[in-house]
């Protein structure tokens, strides 16, 4: 009898894994196991359907008044390579973006140190200009945060001043892992994982759907990736407000935690959280692969561990790749079909809220 029979007998009862059975799931070295019941369990869920969109990211600055030794793309204000887009090349990079199909464009940046909230109401009033079917997803928790504190206004207030200016969701960044006292050593000056998932809490109220992140395989324990999950679940319980959960690849390279001797983390380990996530996360509908972080061929293999999402086109991403990604920069959309295909999945285009828009 499997080792992890009673946790298949579970699944296949529709109960709820425990934080027990997902850290049994983190410690077994069964990872083809592991695979087949995370599978099993997204095609309950999503059949064969593979979804993608055609977007765009604009990191929009790497000023950031914050020091997480994670980060290789985070400038001062005046350091060499430092960098604040403007408006005319916000709203050229969404024009090239629209001629190019996308529908979607994804927007985020260091928390600058003297950037007015007004600013980044314009950010999102410049991209709508250019075509208001082109979906804002924009601005992380931690971001949130900061225009609330450069601002004195309140989370509430400044959604609102948001919404109002064309913000139509949030990305899920900026949650890393909540335990406390390894967030303190990855980003110390960043809100803490509570903070976060407040925010989240608040914007999910606004009627802004986001999605959920976790960064891992630095200094974090199987424990501390329960621990997040659970927190997660928890939020989705609450407010159903979370579209997709992604996980983070930690990316060492070009970071200061490379010189504490932390690797990459490997297909194994990448593989392995991705398919526990869709296990444990039972009220979460999508869970992604990131390619730009996990790279093409663990993304590709992840849709037959419990991943029914390959991101999008993407781009020109600047922050994972700063910190050593060595995935293209962005990908076009025949490559993207080739790598559902081959991995015997059924591709979905889809618009930013999982509405099908074709299937090619």
């Amino acid at each position: 009898m499997s080792s992890l029979s009673s946790i298949r007998e579970k699944i296949q009862g529709g109960e709820r894994l425990n934080d027990a059975d997902a850290l049994r799931l983190f410690a077994s070295r069964n990872l083809a196991e592991i695979g087949e019941l995370a599978a099993v369990a997204n095609e309950h869920r999503n059949g064969r359907r593979v979804f993608f969109n055609v977007n765009r990211h604009i990191n929009y600055t790497n000023i950031c008044v914050n020091r997480c030794r994670f980060c290789a793309f985070r400038r001062d204000e005046g350091e060499q390579g430092s960098y604040l887009l403007g408006m005319a090349e916000i709203r050229s990079l969404a024009e090239e973006a629209w001629r190019l199909g996308a529908t979607e464009i994804h927007m985020v940046g260091g928390l600058h140190p003297s950037l007015p909230f007004e600013a980044y109401q314009e950010m999102l009033r410049t991209v709508k200009s250019v075509s208001p079917r082109l979906h804002l997803k924009a601005f992380t928790a931690v971001e949130i945060d900061h225009m609330a504190s450069v601002s004195g206004l309140s989370p509430q207030e400044v959604f609102q001043g948001l919404r109002d200016a064309g913000l139509d969701s949030m990305p899920g960044g900026g949650a890393e892992i909540f335990a406390p006292s390894v967030r303190t050593h990855l980003c110390g000056d960043k809100i803490t994982g509570r903070r976060w998932l407040e925010i989240m809490e608040i914007a999910h109220g606004y009627g802004l759907r986001s999605n959920a992140t976790m960064l891992y395989g630095h200094r974090e324990s199987h424990a501390d990736r329960v621990d997040h999950l659970s927190r997660l679940r928890d939020l989705q319980d609450r407010t159903g407000g979370f579209q997709a959960f992604v996980a983070l690849p930690f990316q060492p390279g070009n970071t200061s935690l490379k010189r504490e001797g932390i690797r990459e983390t490997g297909g194994v380990d990448d593989l392995k959280t991705i398919a526990i996530a869709r296990l444990y996360l039972d009220n979460f509908t999508h869970i992604k692969a990131y390619w730009v972080m996990l790279g093409e061929r663990i993304a590709q293999v992840a849709l037959t561990f419990g991943a029914n999402d390959l991101d999008g086109t993407v781009v020109e991403e600047k922050i994972g790749h700063e910190a050593g990604a060595n995935s293209p920069r962005g990908m076009g959309r025949d490559s993207i079909l080739r790598l559902i295909r081959t991995a015997g999945r059924e591709p979905v285009e889809r618009d930013s809220f999982y509405n099908e828009v074709r299937r090619p």
